[in-house]
């Protein structure tokens, strides 16, 4: 039997979300409840790969997409072969295709990627009829464990078995609620929001660790390679997002060792009108005996201090943060990634590593913004136009005058008087 399967797939058109799912309707005339019309993007989520239907009137308005207009995932994996006359495009992709990023929570694998639909001119024409749009998707597998009845088998393993094993350390990177109790259901924000983040190692039996933020970049997409992007961790762990105008910090003191939470002021990137971004963060992990130093460090910017301070450890592991360069490569991790060094072998089983994404993190536009800007901002203008109108009604009226003046002088000259003895 493969595993069973959830999906969550959100539609979005630039400016609006909508749920790609069937939402039922009352009919009126019938008066009884009937479905409604079939999403126009389905989603099933197989044992090893996961299939995706796109219905060619994708916005509902008759009017077809072509099926050259719609990608799949980071990498622009192409549909199915189908013949003009089809009313769908297909993909059909193994799970860890097309650039699919996987993320593990606690009763969950979860694949996501996102069908991106980017109309172009046919033809000769320089205009297009169709908007662009993006949809997400995630196919959810539950967790499941074995329990068995044979015999306990003996701990002791050989000396690579147990360094594979320890080697197993499962990563995750989610939203929470504001109070940090429960994972945050609904990824929706308004600009001056703030985004609770976690990061989280599971160590199953491993010896305990502490975890760490080594790099944090957000994207308008999964990729963290594209552009544009924004650091909000840089430097093995100084939340370099905070020096702005932003209030970002991570949280101290600690739940526990192997949970990491920090605040991101959400925004979004100017001159783009996608509503949504990506963050991936570069989470690693040290022995919980040893002390933080500048390369496995929390550091937070105090704007009341006007200084960096740690979650634990010495204060002075933070001052490289200002300097923009700690340890021995104070480098981001787009350059670090992009040059390729592996870690060391003889590193791997003290110090692991992973790149974790967690998105989209929606933004939904206030619709009232230009109607709250429109009352407080009139009332300045129209005073600003009475005082240049009266300005301007003074002046000719002294020009007016002064003319007037003039003329009557002209018209009635006064003759000099001599006076006689």
């Amino acid at each position: 039997m493969g595993p069973r399967s959830r999906l969550f797939v959100c539609f979005l058109l630039w400016g609006s979300t909508e749920l790609c799912s069937p939402q039922p309707f009352w009919d009126d005339e019938t008066e009884r409840f009937r479905p409604s019309k079939p999403p126009a993007v389905m989603v099933e989520c197989q044992e090893a790969q996961l299939v995706v239907t796109v219905d060619k009137d994708l916005f509902g308005t008759g009017k077809l997409i072509r099926p050259a207009d719609l990608t799949l995932g980071p990498h622009n994996c192409e549909p199915l072969a189908s013949a003009d006359t089809d009313g769908v495009v297909r993909f059909a992709v193994g799970l860890h295709e097309c650039g699919n990023i996987l993320q593990v929570t606690d009763n969950a694998l979860v694949y996501s990627t996102f069908l991106p639909h980017n109309p172009r001119p046919a033809g000769n024409l320089s205009i297009l009829r169709t908007n662009r749009a993006e949809v997400p998707i995630e196919c959810h597998y539950p967790r499941q464990g074995n329990v068995s009845s044979w015999a306990i088998q003996p701990t002791w393993v050989p000396f690579r078995t147990t360094v594979f094993s320890e080697e197993k350390l499962v990563f995750s990177l989610r939203l929470m609620e504001e109070n940090w109790s429960a994972e945050k259901m609904t990824p929706t924000f308004q600009l001056g929001d703030r985004a609770h983040l976690q990061a989280q190692v599971h160590t199953g039996s491993h010896v305990p660790l502490r975890l760490f933020v080594d790099h944090c970049v957000a994207t308008l997409t999964p990729d963290w390679s594209t552009s544009p992007y924004h650091t909000i961790v840089d430097f093995h762990g100084c939340l370099v997002d905070g020096l702005t105008d932003a209030s970002s910090a991570f949280k101290a003191p600690r739940p526990r060792p192997e949970i990491l939470q920090f605040t991101v002021d959400v925004f979004h990137f100017a001159n783009d009108s996608r509503n949504m971004i990506y963050i991936t963060c570069h989470l690693k992990v040290t022995p919980v005996d040893r002390v933080p130093d500048q390369l496995n460090k929390a550091c937070s910017f105090r704007k009341s201090s006007n200084r960096w301070s740690p979650v634990e450890g010495p204060t002075d592991i933070c001052r490289c943060c200002s300097k923009g360069r700690c340890g021995i490569s104070g480098r981001s991790m787009r350059l670090s990634h992009r040059e390729g060094r592996p870690v060391p072998r003889s590193r791997r089983h003290v110090t692991e590593e992973a790149d974790v994404t967690v998105g989209p993190l929606i933004f939904l536009r206030k619709m009232n913004d230009r109607g709250a800007e429109g009352p407080t901002s009139s009332p300045p203008l129209v005073m600003l136009g009475l005082g240049l109108a009266t300005v301007m009604t003074l002046t000719l009226a002294a020009i007016v005058l002064g003319l007037t003046g003039r003329l009557r002088a002209a018209a009635h000259p006064v003759c000099p008087v001599s006076a006689s003895q």
